[in-house]
């Protein structure tokens, strides 16, 4: 008995299943608008059927063509008597009208013979003292270069002799790639190199940024609320010191800018005083215990090695903007090497306050943890209350940070008001932390720098890359450029999706045994995890290189330069054979890149 009950609940539970499924796929038709009646209809067939034998024709090659007319004398009406006119050559194209002479406005026969296989050209009718063409319809010759057509003659009668004109062009000559397809190269080359450097500089900017969005890393990363409140506090504060740092070193570095010898005099200097500096700062071993004063020596000439390593950045990036302008102007047709070299100059230029800020944060955020170990030693009531203290003051910069970024975006008016209930607000609910936490108490820092990275990651993936293309183009304009940032923020996302769900899936026992011999983070990351992420990292990339090929087809309609802009323009202007180059050459691209990447993954991976 109950295994009958149990089969009729599972027919039962199999048939509301399928019953929901009906119910909603039925819904998805009605809300896709799924009208099956449509593609019935004659008109829009004869349209499908046009666009389908236009895309199998590319505008490819062409032909230089050469103009045939072909005359043939008529009487309108027939004169009186004999009406005979002379007979046509027939080793060339020639025409016949059946009857020889008509009247105006009679349905006559004109045939055509010895023209080209499939020419098509327009029939018309030529009146006597009279220089305008009065078309009577449009020819097209089979293969044996033969047609008949039925025209309605035009009512001009005159006694005179009149004409009846075939114009046809033949080809002539070896056929050449038309004007689509010397474009369509070009555009195509433009393509494949967007998506290698938004490839490039996502797959750069993906890597580090993997390493927090995976479980596994940082799952076991934890601080206490002490630790977590210095590090809020601190860090700011040590990006702000970093933009100091790098502009005191832009200040120095002009001293030696001036002149492109000094500035290569000045970086080997810089170079070798940086050399002996690391060597002392960072000694391989202690011999004994240090000193205070040899520490705080020793934190004294890290900063100023850092200073002379921010300046070193600006003379290379000085040095690189020198070269190549002198190379661009005087490299002729390699004028573009040197423009590259200056651009990389530029863009180094740009990027030193963010290396400074993120170093010197990145510093300080060590620094913060390191103090929050050390309060956690101290007498439990004085901890209790330099977290309480702690915890407050986080608590508001953190909130008036959260503000301030809104007001960037929404421009409020009362701004300062919005700034104090900010404060006020983060204080209370780190005056709420410090007081219900215990000091020794761990927090899942870990686990939440995970969720704002999985979040901004998934934030960034769902904006198309189009979008992202429209955005671009107000900034830097119409062209290449906004297509290749536009690949490359979305490739940062997708791509360190990727690569953090493939950290999250190798071994641990290689982590653990590293993690064994007491290294640190830093170490496990370098020894444990990257050995094994390596192939997998390659793949992806090649893999992404692929797909940003692709999607640059797409970004090109609006504006991002790229094979796409000229796909979108042929169609707008139902050009689609000019269209169909376009997508003859992305589906030969696409389909080569994917035989190269495969065969090197055979080799690399």
């Amino acid at each position: 008995m109950k295994q009958k009950n149990s089969n009729f609940l599972r027919s039962l539970k199999i048939a509301i299943a399928v019953f929901l499924a009906l119910v909603i796929y039925a819904y998805g038709f009605q809300v896709t608008n799924v009208k099956l009646e449509e593609t019935k209809s004659e008109h829009r067939q004869t349209q499908l059927v046009r666009i389908l034998r236009a895309l199998a024709k590319p505008d490819i090659l062409e032909y230089e063509r050469e103009e045939f007319i072909v005359l043939l004398p008529i009487m309108v009406p027939c004169p009186e008597g004999d009406n005979s006119l002379d007979a046509p050559n027939t080793s060339n194209p020639y025409l016949v009208m059946t009857p020889s002479c008509a009247d105006p406005r009679e349905v006559v026969m004109i045939e055509g013979h010895n023209f080209e296989s499939f020419s098509t050209g327009p029939l018309n009718f030529l009146p006597a003292d009279s220089t305008v063409r009065l078309q009577l319809g449009t020819f097209k010759a089979d293969k044996n270069g033969d047609f008949e057509m039925e025209v309605r003659l035009s009512p001009r009668p005159n006694e005179k002799i009149q004409e009846i004109q075939a114009i046809t062009r033949k080809n002539i000559g070896t056929p050449k790639f038309t004007e689509t397809a010397l474009a369509t190269w070009e555009k195509i080359i433009e393509t494949v190199f967007m998506a290698l450097l938004a490839t490039t500089l996502g797959t750069m900017i993906a890597i580090p940024l993997s390493f927090f969005a995976a479980r596994n890393l940082m799952e076991d990363v934890t601080s206490t609320l002490i630790g977590s409140s210095l590090s809020i506090l601190f860090i700011p504060v040590g990006a702000y010191l970093g933009i100091k740092v790098a502009g005191l070193a832009s200040q120095l570095s002009t001293y030696l800018t001036g002149n492109l010898l000094y500035s290569l005099a000045g970086l080997i200097i810089i170079s070798l005083i940086i050399w002996q500096g690391v060597r002392f700062a960072f000694p391989q071993q202690e011999i004994e215990k240090i000193s205070s004063s040899t520490i705080i020596g020793r934190t004294t000439i890290k900063g100023g090695l850092f200073l002379l390593l921010i300046m070193t950045l600006y003379l290379v990036s000085n040095i690189a903007l020198g070269i190549g302008t002198y190379l661009a102007i005087n490299l002729g047709s390699f004028a573009f090497l040197g423009d590259f070299v200056r651009d990389m100059g530029d863009i180094l230029n740009l990027v030193i306050v963010i290396i400074s800020a993120l170093t010197i944060g990145a510093v300080f955020s060590s620094i913060a943890g390191r103090l929050g170990i050390k309060f956690g030693r101290t007498p439990k009531a004085t901890t209790k209350i330099i977290q309480i203290v702690l915890a407050i003051l986080a608590g508001a910069m953190l909130f008036i940070l959260i503000m301030a970024m809104l007001n960037w975006f929404y421009e409020y008016n009362n701004y300062t008001e919005l700034y104090a209930y900010a404060g006020i607000i983060g204080s209370l609910m780190g005056l709420v932390l410090g007081i219900t936490l215990k000091p020794t108490a761990a927090l899942k820092t870990g686990f939440i720098i995970y969720y704002i990275f999985r979040t901004v990651f998934n934030a960034l993936r769902s904006i198309e890359a189009i979008v992202w293309a429209i955005i671009f183009v107000v900034w830097v304009g119409i062209g290449p450029f906004a297509g290749s940032l536009a690949l490359a923020l979305h490739t940062i996302a997708a791509l360190a999706k990727l690569y953090s769900e493939q950290v999250e899936s190798i071994m641990a026992g290689p982590v653990e045994a590293i993690q064994s011999t007491g290294a640190n983070r830093l170490q496990t990351i370098i020894y444990g995890v990257i050995p094994q992420i390596v192939p997998p990292y390659i793949s992806f990339t090649m893999y992404r290189w692929d797909i940003n090929v692709r999607m640059s087809t797409i970004i090109g309609f609006a504006g991002g330069g790229g094979i796409g802009f000229l796909l979108s323009q042929n169609i707008n202007l139902l050009q689609y054979r000019a269209a169909s180059v376009q997508m003859f050459a992305i589906a030969i691209v696409v389909a080569s890149m994917d035989y190269i990447s495969s065969k090197l993954r055979e080799n690399v991976v």
